[in-house]
């Protein structure tokens, strides 16, 4: 049995929340607050927008929790409503095609860009600092596409059946989509760092 902030209490908050508990809804929020904001602003870019749809997908939750299948992964339903809602935004705000990357970059490193990071002596913690904010850098880049399933498998660390059910794709479709996201990634890498050797993107 996991403890009681695990699996445990939110299957509890879920359940409290689907019998009109809005209390659980306040437990979701702070529940999935840092993971949810990051993923959003990951796809939308800007910290207010972010912000704003962080909001409307937990009215988007109350509204619907009563349509929600307690047999599916909750974290794969919250984030499917928050990514519909960001999608929908960048549809509206956004004259380029989501297959496009977005300008601008992110603050903060991700587990995308920690991917080869261990314990190490303080000079070489400072070039992989250095090197994962590159790699946040040129994620921040790539296309939305591209973008969120690194998003979701590495620093989400979802599942491929999870990353599914989030972008309504088939499975076949999402391992597709993440193998060339990652050779995107590794061409990118290549071309403006030559001279390096980026492991994980081998």
């Amino acid at each position: 049995m996991e403890w009681e902030g695990g699996l445990v209490g939110l299957e509890s908050e879920v359940a409290q929340l689907r019998r009109g508990d809005l209390d659980a809804l306040t437990a979701l929020v702070t529940r999935y607050q840092n993971r949810l904001y990051r993923y959003l602003l990951r796809l939308v870019r800007e910290p207010a927008d972010a912000e704003d749809l962080f909001q409307q997908t937990w009215v988007r939750v109350a509204e619907r929790i009563g349509k929600y299948d307690p047999r599916r992964n909750f974290d794969a339903w919250l984030f499917s409503v928050a990514r519909n809602l960001a999608i929908d935004h960048l549809r509206r705000m956004r004259t380029e095609s989501l297959d496009e990357p977005i300008g601008g970059e992110i603050e903060g490193e991700t587990k995308v860009a920690r991917l080869v990071s261990h314990e190490q002596p303080a000079l070489d913690g400072i070039l992989e600092r250095e090197r994962a904010g590159r790699l946040g850098t040129l994620l921040s880049e790539l296309p939305v596409r591209y973008r969120e399933v690194l998003t979701l498998r590495f620093e989400e660390e979802m599942k491929l059946e999870e990353i599914a059910q989030v972008l309504e794709m088939p499975l076949s479709t999402v391992k597709t989509q993440l193998r060339r996201s990652l050779e995107r990634m590794r061409q990118t890498i290549q071309t403006r760092y030559p001279n390096e050797d980026w492991n994980a993107f081998a």
